[in-house]
């Protein structure tokens, strides 16, 4: 019944998702940024869907019975943070720009190497955010389906392919409809019921309100802190959040949808929180045997409640993926091989080549997924290079016309050697064990864990200011940025036509 359950979801997300693909029109600009037509509703719950993924629920509840509260839920606040910050400050600048991706921002403010360099590492970053996505619904199938990890990571990629790759954003944005209504409904549900059968129980030291987890080392405060900083700051550059923005019809509309977003982010991934502790202190079930949520489910709850938020985990995870491989796609295409909308002479290459980028990217994220079999560290990790490389270039880039492409070049580079760097040396991330790059040594120990991402990014952010201050933006820059900017426009007035939402 379960299985059953959740192949219903996925298939009405499947022919929504096929569906509204006519809406395309061949126009890339439809396709990428839904013809900047999306009002509050279809914005506000396609940002929320991507937000409440997989790493919010499944890899929240399993940090949250291990560590504590602010251990697994930081990854749902730290989302809801940087939803809020966009909304005070980012979403209406963001939204005037008229850009296609958030590459072409530092195309316009810094330039072309600058674009290149900052869109080879977001799609490193998001490639890696997919995977996370996808090991969710890999496992999923595994315990509930009988099917082969791989296999389940593998058919999880083709049906989220098969519809972004028909329609674009505004597949996505329409299909974030059901993923979000259908997770709300499950979060409000299992809550209901977990606390009618068993109460709300908070073990000694690991609730919300324990702020040792904030405050001292041994209860993981650097690593609580870490995630908090990478996903509320890091984030911020985040090109499927951005993507959304881009898609909405007016500044306003941007700056609204965020703040319900970040809303619905906190209250979800405080929720699912809640459940471990619970989960965790009445049944003692252990992250040591699986997902903690997935054995609750499958174990415990009642099976409408299992299919209702099962139905949510695949729902919330296909969102993000969609969003993650349709932003990397465009940016492969239009800011590394340059190729731009065009409506004259035959059909959009920019609407061709990006289809065809998605088979290499979710090809790479498929096989991560599968080497890489963990959750909540693959999104955090992700958002911890954008933090010590690009967050200061692009924060600071909008508000600030002294640093150029100096700055920025330097301070990547200076951040992602010393992030990377950690990586290798650090022997846990965020309290698992660093199966990614690690290699054994003296120098660094499992306490420093957390620090290397708040290292990382101080380093990122000095060096920015610092490069600013003593080498200026040039005349030409101003010069480029104008040219730059004039281009887009002419891009994107050009054979524009408007679809409807």
């Amino acid at each position: 019944m379960i299985i059953l359950g959740v192949a219903i979801t996925v298939i009405a997300v499947l022919a929504v998702g096929i569906y509204v693909a006519r809406k395309i029109d061949g126009d890339s600009a439809n396709y990428l940024v839904a013809g900047r037509r999306l009002g509050v509703p279809l914005v506000a719950v396609s940002l929320t869907a991507a937000a409440v993924d997989s790493n919010a629920t499944v890899g929240n509840t399993d940090l949250t019975s291990q560590f504590g509260f602010w251990s697994g839920a930081s990854l749902a606040l730290g989302l809801a943070i940087c939803l809020l910050i966009a909304g005070l400050f980012l979403a209406r600048p963001m939204n005037r720009m008229k850009l296609f991706t958030l590459a072409d921002f530092f195309r316009v403010r810094y330039g072309r190497p600058t674009e290149v360099v900052s869109s080879a590492l977001m799609i490193l970053a998001f490639t890696v955010l997919l995977a996370g996505n996808l090991v969710a619904c890999g496992y999923l199938l595994q315990r509930f389906a009988n099917i082969p990890y791989a296999w389940g990571v593998i058919l999880s990629v083709a049906l989220v392919l098969a519809y972004t790759i028909a329609g674009g954003l505004f597949s996505d944005a329409y299909t974030a409809v059901i993923q979000t209504v259908i997770t709300v409904v499950a979060a409000i549900a299992l809550l209901t019921w977990v606390a009618i059968s068993y109460g709300i129980v908070i073990p000694e030291g690991m609730g919300p309100f324990d702020l040792e987890q904030l405050t001292d080392p041994a209860m993981g405060a650097p690593i609580n802190w870490a995630t908090l900083v990478a996903l509320g700051i890091g984030d911020l550059v985040a090109i499927d959040f951005m993507q959304r923005i881009f898609g909405a019809r007016t500044p306003e509309i941007a700056r609204r949808a965020c703040f319900i977003g970040a809303a619905g982010t906190a209250a979800i991934g405080t929720i699912f929180a809640l459940i471990a502790l619970t989960a965790t202190a009445v049944l003692g079930i252990s992250a040591e045997d699986g997902p903690v949520l997935f054995t609750l489910l499958d174990d415990y709850a009642p099976p409408l409640i299992a299919v209702l938020v099962l139905s949510g985990v695949v729902a919330a995870s296909f969102s993000t993926a969609s969003g993650a491989i349709l932003a990397t796609s465009a940016i492969a295409v239009r800011n590394l091989v340059t190729i731009r909308r065009s409506r004259s002479g035959g059909a959009d290459p920019l609407l061709r080549w990006t289809r065809l980028a998605m088979l290499p990217i979710v090809a790479l994220g498929s096989f991560l997924a599968i080497q890489v079999s963990q959750t909540g560290i693959l999104l955090t990790l992700a958002f911890d290079l954008m933090l010590a490389c690009l967050a200061a270039p692009f924060l600071f880039g909008i508000f600030w016309k002294r640093p150029g492409a100096v700055a920025a070049l330097i301070a990547v580079a200076v951040g992602f050697t010393v992030r990377m760097t950690y990586l290798v040396l650090t022997p846990t991330i965020y309290g698992v064990p660093n199966d990614i790059l690690y290699i054994p040594n003296t120098l660094i120990g499992a306490d420093f864990d957390g620090w290397a991402t708040l290292v990382s990014g101080a380093v990122g952010f000095g060096t920015y200011i610092v490069v600013a201050l003593v080498s200026p933006r040039r005349a030409q820059e101003l010069a480029d940025t104008e040219a730059v900017t004039a281009e887009l426009e002419r891009e994107q007035e050009g054979a524009f036509e408007p679809v409807p939402a």
